[in-house]
């Protein structure tokens, strides 16, 4: 699969997640035996769920065969979430994980773990676990500063009050919709 196919996919793919105020996260064609296998992964502010995966996978399935976007051979349409463990890259990322534990790869400076409390067009206002009882430490990081990023599962997170969002924990986002075409 060349880059210019997965490019034309994207374009074929990215008005549909955003008439239904998705982010189109990636797009994926790998072969599996006879078929081919291609994932879509998509996020929005306030997680994604089954039924908004089965009515994009409808539509884009709906398109990719209109387009014949894919060719005649056989293909299997995923359509899911990133899940919890996915990659923060782009500034709407960190925004999601607003009150959520990090680990950070920093370019200089080694790892963090951190939560996140703020977050902005340059980067990360941070609290720093204290170490033996000590208190948490403030601290700011650009986006630039990181080379990695991703969420830190907790299974005892804060409540609200406690350093937290408070929010809907959306971990259970990690639902997919297949359709074979």
């Amino acid at each position: 699969m060349s880059t210019t196919q997965i490019d034309r996919l994207r374009e074929l793919l990215e008005p549909l997640a955003a008439e239904r105020g998705m982010d189109l996260e990636d797009v994926r064609l790998t072969p599996a035996g006879k078929r081919r296998v291609l994932r879509i992964v998509v996020d929005t502010d306030e997680g994604v769920g089954l039924e908004a995966c089965a009515e994009l996978s409808r539509a884009a399935s709906a398109a990719l065969d209109a387009a014949d976007a894919l060719g005649s051979a056989p293909y299997v349409l995923e359509v899911s979430s990133p899940g919890a463990d996915r990659p923060l890259t782009e500034p709407r990322h960190y925004r999601r994980a607003l009150g959520r534990l990090i680990k950070a790869k920093l370019h200089e400076g080694g790892e963090l773990t951190a939560r996140i409390t703020g977050v902005d067009d340059s980067g990360l206002d941070l609290e720093v676990p204290g170490v033996k009882g000590r208190r948490p430490t403030a601290r700011r990081v650009e986006f630039a500063e990181i080379a990695a990023a991703r969420v830190e599962i907790e299974f005892n997170r804060p409540a609200a009050g406690d350093g937290a969002d408070g929010g809907d924990d959306n971990d259970d986002n990690d639902d997919e919709s297949q359709k074979e075409a």
